[in-house]
């Protein structure tokens, strides 16, 4: 029995979100109950993503406490949980090679995930719920550890519907790392330079001395990361800005995964923004505004690449059907 059926309502506002899981929009609004539930429905399946970490949150901008993994730091013990309903979607729209047999949706191959900059075990599990294979590379074995207990728990409880593993290494060497392997998409998150720190290795991009060493390291293994990657297929890069402590503006993180992606060989074919829980957002946002006249930032970006002729995604991805 499948872990998740959609509700169908006939009511015509829901008729997107009933064949799409959302709407396919360039707003992802996580805010809503339906939103809520789904990842609710994940989350009881004891997926706790937070375990392993070496260091605790380190939070380098007060006035962004937002992470891209879609939970904010309510202190600086707590660090941040990646959105399984997320993982859902997006492995779901971007992984999923299909077609139609007879009106009924058919998966050609099962698909394989690559992700650079795994951290906790969320991309991993939902990716084996869903029936992906999935290889996440990260450099702290405590962390891989923890992933792999919840993994085997997950197992254990539920089955195994596809293959997940994660390396330790440096993802600077993940050609090495992976071998010949060639994966079907890439998905990840990467650190949002020093916002939070996930070990004390030096080589952790999160604990690079400057943003230029952090984005050299960055766009190297985005680069590194095109050659494990098949024709014609996706890359999904969860990623937001991130102030410097003394000027108060932003570096750019954005703009220069963009940039980095294309330099790469990749096309930039999306972006969605995903609206976040609000939060505390209006007891900081104030007090910033008023001071520095600083937005409260409340999404972070999904940005979508494509590696092939673009005019090839519907004969090799075929009609999207849930």
């Amino acid at each position: 029995m499948p872990l998740f059926q959609t509700e169908k309502l006939n009511i015509p506002s829901n008729l997107l979100s009933n064949k799409y899981i959302v709407p396919p929009f360039s707003i992802i609004n996580t805010i809503t109950q339906n939103w809520q539930k789904r990842k609710d429905r994940w989350e009881y399946l004891g997926i706790a993503s937070e375990e392993g970490r070496d260091v605790k949150r380190y939070n380098a901008m007060p006035v962004n406490t937002f992470s891209a993994r879609g939970v904010e730091a309510k202190d600086a013990e707590r660090t941040s949980i990646f959105d399984p309903a997320l993982c859902e979607v997006v492995y779901k729209w971007f992984g999923q090679k299909q077609t139609s047999d007879f009106g009924k949706t058919v998966i050609r191959s099962k698909p394989a995930v690559i992700d650079p900059f795994a951290g906790g075990s969320v991309r991993g599990i939902v990716a084996n719920a869903l029936g992906f294979d999935y290889v996440g590379i990260d450099i702290s074995e405590s962390q891989i550890r923890a992933n792999l207990e919840q993994l085997e728990a997950f197992k254990s409880k539920y089955g195994e519907n596809g293959h997940t593993e994660w390396i330790i290494g440096d993802s600077t060497n993940i050609i090495d790392l992976v071998g010949s392997q060639k994966f079907d998409m890439l998905f990840t998150c990467p650190p949002y330079y020093n916002l939070e720190k996930y070990s004390k290795d030096e080589r952790d991009l999160s604990n690079k001395a400057t943003y230029s060493e952090f984005l050299d390291a960055y766009c190297f293994i985005l680069s590194r990361s095109y050659y494990t990657l098949k024709e014609n297929s996706f890359a999904v890069i969860v990623v937001s800005e991130v102030r410097n402590p003394k000027t108060g503006a932003f570096y750019g993180l954005v703009p220069d995964t963009i940039k980095a992606m294309q330099y790469a060989g990749f096309k930039y074919y999306n972006e969605i923004i995903l609206e976040n829980n609000i939060g505390s957002l209006p007891i900081r946002a104030p007090k910033y505004f008023e001071r520095s006249r600083k937005i409260g930032r409340q999404h972070q970006n999904i940005l979508v690449f494509y590696k092939g002729d673009t005019n090839n995604i519907e004969d090799e991805f075929g009609p999207y059907r849930y």
